[in-house]
């Protein structure tokens, strides 16, 4: 269980909590944080993700065909685990699932040692989700092999933020892929809730100022401390929820983490009456905003099931951009990025469409 002084340096630094060896050379097609990916890079992702979504499903299963891709995860997870393991199997691949309670890891095996193992038995990309920030490159440095991180402690979930920025680009930008440092001028996103544990508020902390956004974080001190303002430009803190529902086009809601609150005392019920997205609030101060939540949602609690179910809730919606953004980081991971002539048709033919 990560401390909150570990989360609270986490939250500041660009780097992974730990000890981290110096720079080297990374296998490519690697992404642990947003940091990996070039604005180029990132609208190269979403057109790719765009291609394959629309590709003949024949065609796009030879892309990666046969190729090995583990999902090693040392956590919970049901949106991220099964849209990777989704898009892999959407692309070719074969995978192979390993969770901590029905391997080794149960027994005591080091994540170096399960990576080894993982390469020996001819795994060639391993999505990794871990308790420990920094935990995907000791994988990526003890393997050789592309790690795509499904989300490390309190450190960051990369894909994540790819998707929440392809679901918002769908509404703000009509779809738009190819993105600069201007995309999101004018567009004013808050993050409510537990900042200060939150690896889905870090990516996209860290993602959407580079493309131009605004970015209020919302929620009390216990949850997001007055340094986190610090995280990197285009962020300001706000802690009156409905003052920051009224200046802004989006706003993503955030799950109390029970599971890492060790040693804090927090008033759910005050919690509720300050900061949970009801019915009432958002007609009152953001009837048009996009309601966004990366999941899994706790009803009552950081949100209302009317706005959960609401008009303006975008969550499903996140959810199936997830398989067409890890389907992308796959291909690029695992070069499965030529077009065979058919494929290019098909992708002309939906861009006009």
């Amino acid at each position: 269980m990560p401390s909150r002084k570990a989360a609270v340096q986490t939250l500041l630094s660009s780097t992974p909590v730990g000890d981290v060896a110096a720079p080297r050379p990374r296998p490519k097609g690697s992404v642990i944080s947003v940091f990996d990916l070039s604005l180029e890079e990132i609208g190269g992702v979403l057109s790719l993700a765009a291609l394959l979504e629309n590709e003949d499903p024949l065609l796009r299963m030879k892309r990666l065909l046969k190729r090995r891709v583990a999902l090693l995860f040392y956590e919970s997870s049901t949106r991220t685990r099964t849209s990777f393991e989704l898009a892999a199997k959407g692309l070719g691949a074969d995978t192979a699932l390993i969770s901590s309670q029905s391997s080794s890891i149960e027994k005591g095996e080091s994540l170096k040692d399960t990576g080894i193992t993982l390469k020996a038995l001819g795994a060639e990309c391993i999505i990794l989700r871990h308790l420990s920030s920094g935990a995907p490159y000791l994988l990526e440095e003890a393997t050789g092999l592309p790690v795509l991180s499904g989300g490390d402690g309190t450190h960051e979930h990369p894909s994540q933020a790819l998707l929440d920025l392809r679901t918002m680009l769908a509404h703000l930008r009509d779809g738009l892929s190819d993105v600069d440092a201007t995309t999101l001028e004018g567009v004013t996103i808050t993050i409510v809730g537990d900042i200060l544990h939150s690896r889905v508020a870090r990516s996209n902390a860290l993602l959407l100022p580079r493309l131009g956004a605004k970015v209020i974080l919302c929620g009390p001190p216990a949850l997001l401390p007055e340094l986190a303002e610090k995280i990197g430009p285009g962020l300001a803190i706000e802690r009156d929820f409905e003052k920051a529902l009224a200046a802004s086009q989006v706003v993503m809601m955030l799950r109390i983490q029970a599971e890492r609150l060790a040693g804090l005392h927090l008033d759910l019920e005050d919690y509720k009456s300050r900061y949970q997205a009801t019915g009432e609030r958002m007609a009152k101060y953001a009837p048009e905003a996009l309601l966004m939540h990366p999941g899994p949602i706790i009803r009552g609690l950081e949100l209302t099931s009317e706005v959960a179910d609401g008009p303006q809730s975008l969550i499903a919606e996140q959810v199936r951009h997830g398989v067409a953004i890890r389907m992308a980081l796959l291909a690029r991971a695992l070069g499965g990025l030529e077009v065979a002539a058919p494929v290019k048709k098909a992708a002309k033919k939906a861009r006009v469409a």
